[in-house]
């Protein structure tokens, strides 16, 4: 289908400048993604189009408060990321039980809810910090729509454009605010995004445009009826903000951990407080210490915050390197893809080409052929890279000929078209685009360009054809003209990464639009195995099934429409792949939207940047192993440290019914399990969860966690709550529970140490001095009087002390032999 339009073929200024960048899909956005690029220039607007408002109209509009005033957010707001930090159901619980605290006395048992203020304060300011980093970034990746006033067309913010301004389009770019046709030169929406529909609508003057959707081909203009928050997409919950959370196993499994911890809290804590009321006859106030310092300890509270600093800080560093992390557990989502899908052009090629050569066919001359090309050139205001390179090579000098009819170019055609016709009567209509397309197979010129792709090359074919454009039957029977060859430039850096993703275990897929074998000729260049068997997509079966069965077995696909390229990426998800797809033209949006984790370049089409999780402002695909290692030391780490946290809530819940069965007091007060916490897990866990970690992602969080801290809180428990029975032996007067408990102390401390040694593991210098450091303010504590009254802690006599540090090292033993044994047991 066409657009009839009418435009005299002019000089260059008529020509590619009327857009306001180009990048490889045909998009634009300020800077081209480059933070450091200069923003286009202002060019005037034909004298036919619309001169859009002008500047007293924008002013009355803008006082009006008649302003597209809708925030893009890349993140939480600052009230969100507080309400989060703070308002949480354990906080609530620890606030009620410090509060207890505070009643009941004395406040060395409530520094527990101290620690919690500090975490949580700790928690805020990395996410402020993320959030400052990830706004930042957004406003050099944000696109700026094409905005026509006073007969002037310039790239303006989002947020400036008023009511009734008119916007111009171009493929690639998203619309932002609802509003009304007024020009189209084949102008083609796609809004499957708000609809469902897949198939692209064709627009006429007067017809409805929806934010929220994008232009797959064509051009035109359109004023704004709808801006700011009575805007469609603005109205609907998910396209009101871009922070949203992917898929995260991480947060996934500690909410079910959390969750099952909530429920063994409270019958713990009716039957610690039943038992020291009234089977033990303790005072209220000691009774209620005691219950609380078997509470505390259950809950895991700072494995939630070490998770969300984690993301964050991973956010600020990959911030650095201009990559935008839309969603913070996108990291996690691209360390555990385990097949990653790569559109060629613009990722493992650079975006601009050159034509190398013109090669003639049946007679026809080189002059004459680069003059069409040139008067196709100027019929769109907005070339892709092929229609680019074109129009560097051959700019239009000849100003007469003329385009009646023209055909925006569609990745779903795979051509372009336009009805030239010339004073001396010369009137064709040309057709430009794949020659595997346009000619019938077996056409002699296939062998060819067969030739062609399998150095690398693009091909074009140019041809002639009687037939209407908007003919369904334009292809057929057309007259070869001339082949255009052009050369793509490799990424220097595309081979390196596809090595790092093989060395990874994951599979790279390359899904193009071109022709297979030039496709799998630039794959093979860049090393990558199986390129030498490319697949031709319109031979994939439509069968769900069967085209996984292709997929796995080969690497290399071209000629792969936009639908094919969402179909692939859904088959692949049906076999259990985590899939990425990397891409930045309109025509990877929608398998960018399906896939598990969508990566988009910064000089890509809006739309993509819109949909994909992570955006890579610098254009540079090498960026994509330093996601992959972000999110590999995050998830490696905080299993880690999640296995400190758990131990302790096990041990924790071992004392309590051991306790309660023994009718005897609890062992510890708050001050004792605060100071443990502080040593053996709060602040190693922060310097454990920061550290570098290039442990391959694996899947089962929960399990892999619980099979170590299971063990290992039982083994841990059950050496203190024997070091404090025999103490209760061992010690006899009424100032007897002080020492038992010191001797207790000494023994969980050690247990837990070791457990931290452990996790510590492959050591450096510095987890070593960190390790000792934990030992050494445990030692301070023990020989420094007034910390010794402070946490209630003395050891008495020479025989329990050194019998507490005889049962801590079976539990080490013990401990090791575990490990290893659940290691061979349950390999990883």
């Amino acid at each position: 289908m066409t657009h009839r339009a009418r435009a005299e073929v002019g000089g260059p200024e008529d020509g590619p400048g009327g857009g306001s960048g180009d990048g490889p899909g045909g998009g634009i956005g300020p800077a081209d993604g480059r933070p450091d690029a200069e923003a286009p220039a202002r060019r005037p607007v034909p004298e036919a189009s619309h001169p859009g408002l002008t500047a007293s109209e924008v002013a009355e509009r803008t006082a009006r408060g008649e302003v597209n005033d809708v925030p893009v957010r890349s993140s939480r707001s600052t009230a969100d990321i507080v309400r989060a930090n703070v308002f949480t159901r354990f906080n609530a619980i620890i606030g009620v039980l410090f509060a207890i605290i505070l009643v009941v006395g004395p406040i060395q048992d409530g520094l527990f809810g101290f620690v919690i203020v500090a975490n949580t304060g700790i928690g805020i300011v990395q996410e402020l910090r993320a959030k400052r980093t990830l706004d930042n970034l957004a406003v050099i990746g944000e696109a700026r729509p094409t905005v026509r006033r006073d007969g002037v067309a310039a790239e303006i913010p989002t947020s400036e454009v008023v009511l009734d301004d008119v916007l111009e389009l171009g493929p690639g770019d998203k619309i932002i605010v609802d509003g009304e046709v007024l020009e189209t030169d084949g102008l083609e929406i796609d809004e499957s995004l708000l609809t469902g529909e897949a198939d692209p609508v064709l627009k006429k003057p007067g017809d409805r445009m929806m934010s929220g959707s994008f232009v797959v081909a064509g051009a035109g203009a359109f004023t704004a009826t709808k801006v700011g928050r009575e805007a469609y997409a603005a109205q609907l919950a998910e396209e009101a903000s871009r922070f949203t959370l992917v898929h995260s196993e991480l947060r996934t499994g500690i909410s079910q951990i959390l969750k099952y911890v909530t429920w063994m809290m409270i019958p713990t804590a009716l039957g610690l407080i039943l038992s020291h009321l009234f089977t033990l006859g303790l005072p209220a106030d000691e009774a209620i210490r005691r219950m609380v310092a078997g509470i505390v300890p259950m809950i895991p509270e700072g494995l939630v915050l070490l998770t969300s600093v984690a993301f964050a800080i991973g956010v600020i560093r990959l911030g650095r390197k201009h990559c935008l992390v839309q969603e913070l557990p996108a990291i996690e989502g691209l360390a555990r893809v385990d097949v990653v899908c790569l559109d060629k052009t613009g990722t493992l090629t650079e975006g601009g080409m050159v034509v190398r050569e013109i090669r003639p066919r049946n007679g026809a001359e080189e002059p004459y052929v680069t003059q069409v090309l040139a008067a196709l050139g100027t019929c769109d205001p907005r070339p892709n890279a092929s229609l680019q390179a074109i129009v560097d090579a051959y700019p239009a000098t000849d100003t007469t000929w003329t385009a009646t009819d023209t055909l925006p170019f569609s990745s779903a055609r795979k051509y372009s078209g336009a009805f030239l016709a010339t004073p001396d009567g010369d009137r064709t209509t040309w057709l430009l685009g794949a020659p595997d397309v346009l000619l019938p197979p077996g056409d002699g010129a296939l062998a060819d360009i067969d030739e062609l792709n399998a150095q690398g090359l693009r091909v074009l074919l140019l041809a002639a054809t009687d037939r209407a454009l908007d003919d369904p039957e334009v292809t057929a029977a057309v007259r070869p003209t001339a082949l255009v060859v052009l050369e793509q430039r490799l990424r220097p850096d595309a081979s390196d990464t596809l090595r790092y993703f093989a060395d990874q275990g994951v599979q790279a897929k390359v899904i193009s639009g071109d022709n297979a074998v030039s496709v799998g000729a630039v794959a093979g260049s860049l090393g990558l195995p199986g390129a030498d068997a490319p697949v031709d997509a319109r031979s994939l079966p439509a069968d769900a099934a069967a085209m996984a069965a292709v997929l796995s077995r080969s690497t290399v696909f071209g000629r792969v429409t936009p639908q094919q390229k969402r179909n692939m990426v859904a088959a692949l998800q049906s076999h259990g792949h985590n899939v990425a797809m990397t891409g930045d033209g309109v025509n990877d949006v929608l398998a960018l939207k399906d896939a598990d984790i969508g990566v988009s370049m910064g000089s890509g089409s809006e739309a993509t940047r819109a949909v994909a999780q992570i955006v890579l402002l610098n254009n540079s695909f090498a960026t994509l192993p330093s996601v992959v290692a972000e999110g590999r030391r995050v998830i490696g780490n905080i299993t880690r440290v999640a296995t400190l946290f758990l131990t302790k809530t096990v041990y924790s819940v071992l004392l309590a019914i051991l306790v309660a069965c023994w009718q005897i007091p609890y062992p510890y007060l708050p001050r004792h399990l605060t100071l443990l916490s502080t040593l053996t897990i709060g602040v190693p866990a922060f310097f454990l969860a920061l550290a570098p970690n290039k442990e391959r992602a694996r899947p089962h969080f929960v399990r892999r966690v619980m099979r170590y801290a299971v063990p290992s809180g039982l083994i841990t428990g059950t050496a203190a709550f024997t070091t404090y029975l025999l103490a209760r032996s061992y010690y006899t007067g009424p100032h007897a529970l002080p020492a038992e408990t010191s001797a207790a102390t000494l023994t969980l401390f050690l247990a837990a140490i070791w457990v931290l040694a452990i996790i510590a593991r492959p050591y450096t210098w510095w987890r070593i001095a960190l390790v000792l450091a934990m030992a050494l303010g445990f030692v301070i504590v023990l020989v420094t009087p007034w910390l010794q009254r402070f946490f209630d802690l003395k050891l008495v006599g020479t025989t329990m002390p050194w019998t507490a540090v005889a049962i801590a090292a079976i539990a080490a033993v013990l401990l090791e032999i575990t490990w290893r044994w659940v290691a061979r047991r349950f390999p990883a």
